[in-house]
């Protein structure tokens, strides 16, 4: 009787069905979507992974002195350097580019070295933000670019390793958050209306996410992001940009990191790794301008 008699108890009924098909169909889409998310997250970290390690076994040999750079791909290069460490008793000293990669050393029991007793080093590898077709780079996005360079510039073997979304053919094709210039807090306003009025573009300053105000570097120091504009790379050399902003006055460092990169290890989709060599670069090509 209930049944047979009751079509607007049926019609509510059809109605919630309506609303928890909806609500699931929307649950599985969250969950296909968020394990597809992960897959790629996984994916790229493989990337890393296979281009730190190919690094590692390439350029580390025993009794020498290694420059060990910041970001997330370097902890797949230190996490292989402590393997090789353990399993061929090698004897390497690390020295490091940042608070981070010093507490990376520590927490594998690697020997850490310094600029002052180890002022040469055999290799430096480090990450970059993004690597152009000439080996110039783009570094400074976890704010430790001015020891990076300052290592860097202490060897002849200069190793990037990144995953394939950091290789462009051009700056800022992939890259958009900048190029990121160290400054002394006093001069932050000064040099960022100089850099915009002397280039376009912007050069905000860099804000914390878990702090109120600015990013402050090791050195205590600000960092302004130029996003700059398109047309710059077929006006300007890279090297002629950075040599104007590093005379800006309270300018402390640049991000550009130019002639300085030997090879440049980036991890595939397929699991490979490609490398590129600076010797096989066009040596007029390397700062010039980009058509």
């Amino acid at each position: 009787m209930l049944i047979v008699g009751s079509p607007r108890l049926g019609g509510t009924f059809d109605k919630v069905k309506v609303v928890l098909n909806v609500f699931l169909c929307f649950s599985n889409f969250h969950k296909t979507t968020g394990r597809q998310v992960m897959d790629g997250v996984f994916y790229n970290d493989e990337a890393k992974k296979v281009a730190a390690y190919k690094a590692v076994d390439d350029h580390v040999k025993n009794n020498t002195v290694v420059g060990i750079g910041s970001g997330s791909t370097v902890v797949y290069a230190i996490d292989r350097l402590a393997e090789r460490i353990g399993n061929e008793h090698l004897n390497i000293v690390c020295v490091p580019t940042s608070f981070q990669a010093r507490q990376l050393i520590l927490s594998n029991k690697m020997q850490i070295g310094d600029l002052e007793t180890h002022p040469q080093l055999s290799c430096v590898i480090d990450g970059a933000d993004e690597v152009d077709d000439h080996l110039i780079l783009i570094k400074g996005g976890g704010g430790c670019l001015t020891q990076e360079k300052i290592v860097a510039s202490c060897t002849s073997n200069l190793v990037i390793i990144a995953d394939h979304t950091k290789m462009s053919r051009n700056l800022g094709d992939n890259y958009k958050k900048g190029i990121p210039i160290e400054v002394i807090p006093l001069a932050y306003v000064p040099v960022m209306k100089k850099i915009e009025a002397m280039f376009g573009g912007k050069a905000p300053v860099r804000m914390a996410k878990s702090k109120a105000g600015p990013v402050v570097t090791d050195n205590g120091n600000f960092i302004l992001d130029w996003i700059f504009p398109p047309e710059i790379r077929t006006r300007h050399s890279w090297e002629e940009v950075n040599h104007k902003l590093i005379h800006i006055p309270g300018v402390v460092e640049t991000g550009l990191f130019i002639n300085m990169a030997q090879q440049a290890y980036f991890g595939l989709q397929d699991g490979t790794c490609l490398i590129k060599d600076a010797r096989h670069l066009d040596p007029s090509q390397q700062g010039a301008k980009t058509a």
